[in-house]
């Protein structure tokens, strides 16, 4: 037969038991064992940055909370607007990068077809005895070749001129910087963006790294060390910044 359990006998002049059971004692520890400490934080400890204790928190005896540093504010502009960030400017550029890579197919498929069609016919000539020419790979080949080259780069620039320059400042924004909230701006707030400014970047920013390689690398990155308006080359030129818009 099984035995009830068996429970301890309460301690005298302890709480009276409940109903079902005994009172749960009101001691902070059980009998015969010491408090264990609170935790306190270092004193002076000011928390993350920014943080701030809820209101009517006075934390531990004896602890003592300090301010932290404040958050960084966003740099601006001197009409006080925000400077965008060097992340939102590169996503910004490849999405431009992308739209433009997408118009290139666009022109070179149909530009190499056509080339074919010229060209092959010279490449493969028949003689009169029935045997395969030997084609003029110079006059035959190379030169159309570098012409359609030329052309597609000559259709770029000009495309690129309307995207960059006509398009841009009117609004002072491209696909990409318009998908990312950015516009391009004065950076005397006097003035107003125009036509010389945009031409302005658009020369060092399209045309001058086709001329010196590397140039475009050095030009995109110069905003990071850039103090305090965090232009890259072709801003400075064009005396432009690019900030953050509201949505």
């Amino acid at each position: 037969m099984t035995q009830p359990p068996r429970y301890p006998t309460p301690p005298a002049g302890g709480p009276a038991p409940t109903v079902g059971g005994f009172a749960p004692p009101t001691d902070p520890a059980p009998h015969g064992y010491p408090v264990p400490p609170q935790y306190a934080p270092p004193a002076g400890w000011a928390g993350p940055p920014g943080y701030a204790p809820p209101p009517g928190w006075a934390g531990p005896p004896g602890y003592a909370w300090a301010p932290g540093p404040a958050p960084v504010p966003p740099a601006l502009t001197p009409a006080g607007q925000p400077l965008a960030s060097f992340a939102d400017r590169l996503l910004a550029m490849l999405i431009d990068t992308a739209a433009f890579a997408a118009v290139g197919v666009v022109l070179a498929v149909p530009a190499v077809l056509v080339y074919l069609v010229v060209v092959m016919p010279d490449l493969l000539r028949v003689a009169p005895d029935g045997t395969v020419a030997q084609p003029d790979l110079l006059n035959d080949f190379l030169v159309p070749f570098l012409w359609m080259e030329l052309a597609i780069v000559a259709i770029s620039l000009v495309l690129a001129y309307v995207y960059y320059v006509e398009m841009m400042f009117r609004t002072g924004q491209t696909l990409g910087k318009k998908t990312m909230r950015l516009r391009v701006v004065p950076l005397d707030p006097a003035h107003t963006l125009d036509r010389r400014a945009a031409v302005r970047r658009f020369l060092v920013q399209n045309v001058v790294g086709l001329v010196l390689p590397g140039f475009s690398y050095l030009d995109g990155l110069w905003q990071l060390w850039d103090k305090p308006w965090q232009q890259c080359l072709h801003d400075k030129f064009a005396g432009t910044v690019v900030v953050k818009v509201a949505p």
